[in-house]
């Protein structure tokens, strides 16, 4: 289903696009190329499924050139869309003045007046939308593409978040918890890309480090030289991992065992206590919402978590996509961090993606609980972020 999606979009887009080929190619011949050129990467998106299959030095090289594409053909469907809304303002200007023309003819001839020289079309504007708006759409979408993918490699922002939580001891006021999540290592992002935020969040002196799922979208006899710098990662507290669904696609026992043996604890439905003897508040940790589903595997089991939890204890609820929050609080967690959304990375995602998501990206409140959903360190699919910047989140746990 969602290979369909993905083809039926591209499909629709590459059509679309085809109008604007029209508009720029200068002879029939390039009309023809550029034509045939979106028929044949329209096939390549549909047979998407098939072409990893083959080998994963294929599926490698096919990600990085189908989805670049991707989102260079996305950034130029919106600028095409852009300029078709130009477009309809100028014809509905034009109706308007035509309409108050033939109005003035009307009344000039009713007064018996002199009837007024008809006002020409403006040819300028006429001519601004026919030839030099198809060059301006052009530019802007190359521009907005280019953007796009410098943002999505720079180091991600960092944002800091003061958040109260119900029933956490005085002694713990002010304890910090950075979270790291959708980083998607794979055929875009690899060594260095992790290298990076591991400074970047070594910097940040954090008493907790959480990382939220989707950290990979290959197994870990591909990627495990890629994360391996997870092993660097310092904390007061440690630095613990939720999975995603990507972690299920990508070999989740295999995955978890891994980052184990980096250092990094696994809670898969268990928590643990963070602080010390005088003062101490749950970590809790669950399955991704719908991985094992897909994959099969343990899933999203919140009563496993919280079982035997003694509820005047403040608790943190780590969890990969922003699902069930309220669920969360009735059963006396403070504060969820999750990620999955990237805050829809790319617009006009950005703005559609509340529609699936009602805790989509930032912080949210219900009843004296929080939830923060962070729009993701990394990307997936097209290698671009425009209108959702990357962040590392540092949130500040207030009594």
């Amino acid at each position: 289903m969602f290979s369909l999606i993905i083809g039926g979009g591209a499909l629709l887009g590459h059509l679309y696009l085809y109008r604007l080929v029209r508009q720029v190619a200068p002879n029939r011949a390039w009309r023809r190329g550029l034509g045939a050129f979106l028929l044949v990467v329209t096939v390549l998106v549909l047979l998407r499924g098939p072409i990893r299959d083959i080998g994963p030095e294929v599926e490698r090289l096919y990600e990085v050139v189908a989805f670049s594409w991707m989102g260079f053909a996305l950034c130029m469907v919106v600028a095409q869309a852009a300029g078709d809304v130009v477009r309809l303002a100028f014809a509905l200007g034009e109706r308007l003045s035509g309409t108050r023309r033939a109005s003035d003819t009307v009344e000039a001839a009713a007064l018996d007046a002199d009837l007024p020289a008809r006002e020409p079309p403006d040819l300028g504007r006429r001519r601004f939308v026919t030839r030099a708006l198809p060059s301006v759409v052009l530019a802007g979408g190359t521009l907005t593409a280019g953007y796009g993918s410098l943002r999505a490699f720079t180091p991600p922002e960092i944002t800091e978040v003061a958040v109260p939580l119900p029933r956490l001891s005085r002694q713990l006021d002010g304890l910090t918890i950075v979270q790291l999540t959708d980083i998607h290592v794979g055929s875009f992002i690899g060594r260095s890309f992790v290298d990076a935020l591991v400074t970047e969040v070594n910097a940040l002196r954090p008493d907790v480090i959480a990382i939220t799922g989707d950290l990979v979208d290959a197994d870990s006899r591909t990627l495990g030289d890629a994360v391996a710098g997870l092993g660097r990662l310092r904390s007061r507290f440690g630095t613990f991992f939720v999975t995603g669904n990507h972690e299920y696609y990508a070999g989740v026992e295999e995955w978890t065992g891994l980052l184990e043996r980096l250092g990094v604890s696994v809670l898969r439905n268990r928590r643990v206590p963070i602080g010390d003897a005088g003062a101490s508040l749950d970590l809790v940790g669950v399955d991704d919402w719908y991985g094992a589903r897909r994959r099969g595997g343990r899933g999203y089991d919140l009563d496993a978590a919280l079982a035997d939890r003694d509820e005047d204890r403040a608790a943190v609820l780590l969890a990969h996509q922003p699902v069930n929050f309220e669920a969360a609080v009735e059963r006396g967690v403070g504060l969820q961090i999750s990620g999955h959304t990237h805050g829809g990375q790319i617009f006009p995602f950005t703005e559609l993606v509340g529609l699936g998501y009602r805790y989509n990206r930032g912080l949210y409140r219900h009843d004296d609980a929080h939830i923060y959903v962070s729009r993701g360190c990394g990307f997936w699919g097209p290698p671009a972020r425009v209108g959702s910047a990357p962040e590392i989140v540092k949130l500040a746990l207030t009594a």
